[in-house]
């Protein structure tokens, strides 16, 4: 039924607001509930621009950016693609750990997600509709609040996270915002002040685990699959113990992803690619260390070990480059309680002779004298002078990624990094830095911002409607970006800028598109026009 008076306005996805010619406005009965004076476009940016610039805070800007999102979605995206650098920070992370640890308390709209709820799996299917509305759907980011950033456990209010995730989709790689779904599963929370408040809008219990979880899961999957059979499947943020399990039963069966496990690794890989395209190095020589071993480190270290296979060196071999420190310091393989992700990358006691001393960073780090240091520990400050120097007398050009975020919980600070190491670290960061003048040169910070690989890789494998996400289109979006940077340029960055987000979301999506078709995981024949024909622009 098509939409018309208040109706077509309070339809975010329709709605022009002062945009709509006279004509537009009688023939929708629209005519007196919009000032007289039609706008264009550009003069709503300019207004909502105007509007965003008055708010004193990052949280303020956030809070109006989300209503210009609930009222008009063409807008909203339209002023977004003009400030994409600015409002990163603001419609994602950092700003965004904001509202999601007090989203129960700021509520005002579910912003067309879908909850669903693991007391109720009999109604996954209705809500997964109802949330829908009739739309097809390609795109869901799901997540079940376990792994917030680096916030932690958040239960329901970490729907935040799917629905600014699917925003920057659309905002870097042009994926339809009719297209895309958020979901949560609420399957409780272990967080004691979400459980104690009244307000908390989730249930109001501990995390369900084991099958009864995995089944719910699994009826999620399933359900989806079956009412949005084209559809790109996207986890985000689940918890350590459950994230790489969900990823290894569905990657072999439907087009699926998860970010911090293969996001975060493609992102680092590109990274060290840049940093090596700087340095002249190869990567088969480096000497790998990873400061976390969770999730994203256990992740991103194989993503980096699958790359050093790839370029020759046998499994055997590869695995003598990789070192992973957690808070129990360097990982054997008699320590407790590894998980399956960690236990490929641990070492023998007997490489050692002070292997009861490894048991701190800085003493790993004067044993093994890596190379490349990535920190994904949320430990603040982790990363010291002492470290930083001892790493630095060993090699020429240390590779140091202080991944951490938000800003609080960073290993280390990009200044700090190039005073300790005389300007010779090559830095990525978890978080937007500014340039870092030392001695005369000016140094651009790449930031390890997934934004610059996930939007692309997915707008890729819809666009060609992949069977899979396989690795070769994993590592062909990593070495699409890693190969931007310029290393004649002094203080070059060792990853492209998030201003050129939309630029390198296309280089990056058809590759992806044309690695599936090579794989021949897709029917499709030519990836530029297929990642063409999908993209959208927010235009009337």
């Amino acid at each position: 039924m098509k939409s018309e008076g208040l109706d077509l306005l309070n339809n975010h996805f329709l709605n022009k607001g002062t945009a709509f010619t006279k004509e537009e406005r009688k023939e929708n009965k629209i005519e007196g509930l919009l000032p007289p004076f039609v706008q264009t476009l550009d003069q709503q940016v300019e207004q909502a621009y105007e509007n965003y610039n008055a708010k004193e805070t990052f949280l303020a800007k956030r809070m109006y950016l989300m209503d210009l999102f609930n009222e008009n979605v063409t807008l909203f995206y339209k002023l977004f693609s003009e400030h994409v650098n600015e409002f990163m920070p603001v419609v994602y992370d950092p700003t965004i750990a904001d509202t999601i640890e007090n989203y129960s308390h700021f509520f005002l709209d579910p912003q067309n997600a879908a909850f669903l709820s693991i007391d109720e799996p009999e109604d996954i299917k209705a809500a997964l509709q109802n949330a829908a509305k009739g739309r097809d759907i390609k795109l869901i980011v799901v997540t079940d609040g376990e792994g917030i950033l680096g916030i932690g456990d958040w239960g329901v209010q970490g729907v935040d996270i799917s629905v600014g995730k699917l925003m920057v989709y659309t905002a870097a790689a042009g994926v339809d915002p009719k297209s895309v779904l958020p979901v949560v599963l609420d399957v409780g929370t272990n967080r004691k002040e979400l459980l104690a408040d009244d307000l908390y809008m989730g249930n109001h219990h501990q995390r369900v685990t084991g099958d009864k979880y995995y089944n719910f899961v699994d009826k999620f999957v399933e359900t989806a699959e079956d009412l949005f059979p084209n559809m790109y499947l996207h986890f985000e943020d689940f918890g350590r113990s459950n994230a790489a399990n969900i990823l290894n039963k569905y990657k072999d069966q439907i087009l699926t992803f998860n970010d911090d496990i293969q996001g975060t690794g493609i992102i680092t890989l590109a990274g060290i690619l840049g940093a090596l395209n700087i340095s002249k190095e190869k990567l088969t020589d480096q000497v790998y260390m990873s400061f976390g071993a969770g999730t994203a480190g256990a992740g991103i270290t194989k993503r980096i070990f699958d790359a050093m296979v790839e370029e020759g060196l046998s499994e055997e071999e590869a695995k003598k480059h990789f070192y992973l420190v957690d808070k129990q310091g360097l990982l054997f393989d008699d320590t407790e309680d590894l998980t399956p992700e960690q236990k490929p990358f641990t070492r023998q006691r007997s490489e050692f002779s002070n292997a009861d001393e490894l048991t701190n960073l800085e003493a790993v780090v004067k044993a093994v004298h890596p190379t490349i240091l990535v920190g994904t520990s949320t430990q603040p400050g982790t990363f010291t002078e002492p470290i930083i120097k001892e790493m630095a007398a060993h090699t020429e050009r240390p590779i140091i990624f202080p991944l951490s975020n938000p800003t609080k919980l960073a290993e280390a600070k990009a200044e700090d990094l190039l005073k300790w190491t005389n300007g010779k670290a090559l830095i990525a960061t978890g978080i937007p830095v500014e340039p870092v003048e030392y001695n005369g040169v000016t140094y651009h910070i790449g930031q390890a911002n997934n934004a610059l690989v996930y939007p692309g890789l997915g707008l890729g494998s819809m666009a060609v409607n992949a069977k899979l996400l396989s690795d070769g289109m994993i590592n062909k979006a990593a070495h699409s970006l890693g190969g931007i940077v310029d290393p004649t340029q002094p203080g070059a960055a060792v990853l492209p800028p998030v201003s050129k987000l939309d630029e390198f979301s296309m280089t990056v999506a058809v590759g992806v598109a044309q690695q599936a078709i090579d794989e021949k995981l897709s029917n499709a024949t030519d990836a530029k026009k297929a990642v063409a024909d999908l993209k959208w622009e927010p235009k009337y």
